[in-house]
């Protein structure tokens, strides 16, 4: 599938965006940056300890923790044009359907997947 293909060109060159240099994992300080956030708010939204992320930082646990708000952020980038946008939109726009909740607010609660089905759901032209 085309789509397919164009997807995960996008995540990688958007993820190598939120990498450290010439290393092969996500950086939190870089998510957290561009997020707007410091690194006690981006543990509390990944699920790790802030010492974890801030000493592992290329630990499996902290890149399995990154990569569903990296793939959120690069595919809304997709989308709004760039990550900077997308980095306002998972923070302050409300989701369809979850009494004004934003991206931020269900990665918060776990519910990353749903945020993916309802991008997946917006590029589809579902909620266009």
């Amino acid at each position: 599938m085309p789509g397919n293909c164009h997807e995960h060109r996008s995540l990688r060159i958007s993820a190598s965006r939120f990498g450290e240099e010439r290393a092969p994992f996500l950086s939190p300080r870089r998510v957290a940056e561009l997020l707007g956030v410091n690194m006690t708010e981006l543990a509390r939204l990944t699920g790790l300890a802030r010492n974890t992320l801030a000493a592992k930082p290329g630990a499996r646990m902290v890149d399995a923790a990154l990569s569903p708000i990296v793939r959120i952020l690069a595919m809304a980038g997709e989308m709004a044009g760039d990550e900077h946008r997308a980095a306002i939109w998972f923070k302050h726009q409300p989701i369809p359907g979850w009494a004004g909740k934003t991206a931020y607010d269900l990665v918060r609660e776990g519910k990353t997947d749903k945020v993916l089905a309802y991008l997946e759901a917006v590029r589809s032209g579902i909620y266009a």
